[in-house]
């Protein structure tokens, strides 16, 4: 599918897809939405102190860099596990500007994290280890337990083999005790899937440009 570079709302890079009219960011800020949907309503609102991340989606590796960077903050011992079925090509991704909008050396980061290689678990940086895994949800990989779930597919007028009870509990199944989910989805059909496979489901203020997001406490 094509895929089109383009900037949002707060300068950060999104890309575009014409032939689903959708796009991996919201247009009203790629790098604010992620932070606040996955790092400050989830990573951080974990307690656990070596937490393990799953991402369903590593698309842009917005969401794995910006958690790269609270690891290191932190000085958070992280495992971050990504399944992703169809990655960008290195040509899309060198034309990102997260890294220039991230602060310093996140050029090297930002390389590592999409250099590295797939279906292994590579340490990125003292606090950071990733584990990108090229697949498809569908295919219900093994993983560890998760404390942390990132569920950033495409929406699910889009993509909605993404959206289905099997996978909801496939995630719960792979949830760790209090651990936590969160998406941009605020729809009411996708809470009622998560809260009917055990999550405890609320609604909380969603990013700019999106009044509410879902978060779900196993």
């Amino acid at each position: 599918m094509t895929h089109i570079l383009q900037q949002t709302l707060d300068g950060s890079h999104t890309i575009y897809i014409p032939e689903m009219d959708e796009h991996y960011h919201s247009t009203n800020g790629a790098v604010q939405e992620a932070r606040h949907i996955y790092i400050s309503k989830a990573y951080n609102f974990s307690q656990v102190s070596q937490p393990v991340v799953f991402e369903v989606g590593f698309g842009t590796g917005l969401n794995a860099l910006l958690t790269a960077l609270e690891a290191e903050r932190l000085r958070r011992n992280t495992l971050y596990v990504s399944i992703e079925k169809y990655p960008i090509g290195n040509e899309e991704w060198q034309m990102l500007n997260y890294p220039q909008l991230s602060g310093n050396k996140c050029d090297t980061l930002f390389f590592s994290l999409h250099s590295a290689e797939w279906n292994k678990k590579i340490s990125i940086s003292p606090f950071f280890t990733l584990w990108k895994i090229h697949v498809d949800i569908s295919d219900f990989p093994q993983i560890p337990m998760a404390d942390v779930i990132y569920f950033d597919a495409f929406a699910p007028n889009k993509q909605s083999s993404m959206w289905t009870m099997e996978i909801f509990e496939y995630l719960f199944a792979h949830t760790s005790h209090n651990g936590v989910l969160t998406t941009y989805c605020a729809k009411g059909d996708v809470r009622r899937s998560l809260q009917s496979v055990g999550y405890h489901v609320e609604r909380t203020d969603g990013p700019p440009g999106k009044r509410e997001m879902l978060r779900g406490i196993k």
